[in-house]
């Protein structure tokens, strides 16, 4: 038995919505884009939707909307996937990482206010696991000094601040639809924003900066006719890929309420260990559960055993500029203590819709059978 941190879902109605769409005229560039993102608006709250082929690309064609260039900077957490500060560098600008709080290990407000300078153009924060940051601090402080904010939720579909759904809170929240994350499309990423001008700017970057919309273009020459108004990417996602997300969205509630019950069970179990830290629960806000993190004393050796009792522990994250490509970019001096102590001690533990209960009944034993000796 071999069980995984993390697993897609996918069941006949999601197969049968594929099918349907292949059998169709259009297999790209159709109306089943256009219907998934009217669904995520619907969902989340927002405004205006822009499903793009990843993750990466939604943060990428944000950091491009905000403006970020040459030598421009924008604050991240170093608690993340690299792509969260990676988007920073496709556009020539260079991230710049604060602290998280040692309590959610979200982006600390306090440290971002130190971290700002003349060249911030954005914030990009991380919903790290599902729970969303400190949006309120978050956003005024960016209106204070005329910054964007970006969230990035690819932790945190569902997920709700306030009661707020995630989505419709920052200037532009990314999601990424990945296998792991709650809902899937196979490789995929959206970006919602309630601005239409910048959700004017995530279209054209989606599609080489190329329009045919009338008032956009400089002149019109017939039927046929469109112009290249910047350089933008393919970063287009398929009809059918979104057919597989939009059917999958319909059950993220569902996902999101097992993910929930085995998150609860987890701190139950291990609400008497000395030697186990579960995660804090926000007041307030509502955890989407994208992961389950914990902390150790003795990481290395908890993750061997793990691994070696089949259980498919995984660690979320390295700090990004820990990174060898980072260090030779000149982050070696950077230092954020929050982060690089809480790395030490993090393990992530399997949590997934199909999970069973008598999987996580094992996965629980196994722990404490380590961890107690």
């Amino acid at each position: 038995m071999y069980i995984p941190y993390g697993k897609q879902f996918i069941d006949e109605e999601d197969i049968a919505a594929v099918v349907e769409t292949l059998k169709s005229d259009c297999i790209t560039t159709g109306p089943r884009i256009a219907e998934f993102e009217q669904a995520v608006c619907e969902y989340t709250g927002a405004k205006y939707a822009v499903a793009v082929s990843s993750g990466t690309a939604a943060l990428h064609i944000a950091c491009l909307a905000a403006g970020i260039g040459k030598d421009d900077e924008a604050v991240t957490s170093p608690m993340t996937f690299a792509a969260s500060a990676n988007c920073v560098l496709y556009c020539g600008g260079r991230p710049v990482f604060a602290d998280i709080k040692p309590d959610t290990y979200n982006l600390d407000p306090n440290d971002v206010r130190r971290k700002i300078t003349n060249k911030t153009k954005a914030v990009i924060a991380v919903d790290y696991t599902g729970q969303p940051c400190e949006l309120e601090e978050l956003k005024q402080i960016a209106k204070e000094r005329q910054l964007y904010l970006i969230e990035d939720a690819a932790h945190a579909i569902g997920a709700e601040y306030k009661g707020r759904r995630v989505g419709s809170i920052s200037d532009m929240t990314t999601f990424s639809l990945h296998p792991v994350k709650h809902i899937t499309s196979g490789e995929g990423g959206i970006v919602t924003t309630n601005n239409k001008e910048l959700y004017k700017k995530l279209i054209l970057f989606r599609n080489h900066g190329i329009t045919r919309e009338r008032e956009a273009m400089t002149k019109m020459e017939g039927g046929w006719y469109y112009e290249q108004l910047d350089l933008g990417y393919n970063y287009r996602i398929t009809d059918f890929q979104c057919a597989l997300a939009a059917s999958q969205l319909k059950k993220l509630d569902r996902f999101i309420q097992k993910r929930t019950e085995l998150a609860g069970r987890y701190e139950y179990a291990f609400q008497d260990m000395e030697d186990v830290v579960c995660p804090y629960q926000k007041e307030g806000c509502k955890n989407s559960w994208h992961l389950y993190v914990i902390q150790v004393k003795n990481r290395a050796e908890t993750f061997r055993k793990m691994r070696e009792a089949g259980i498919g522990v995984n660690v979320h994250y390295i700090p990004v500029y820990k990174h060898p490509y980072y260090q030779s970019l000149g982050y070696g001096n950077v230092e954020c203590k929050n982060a690089e102590s809480l790395y030490q001690h993090i393990i992530s533990l399997p949590l997934y819709y199909m999970l069973t209960y008598e999987q996580q009944d094992y996965v629980i034993g196994q722990l404490k059978k380590i961890l107690m000796g």
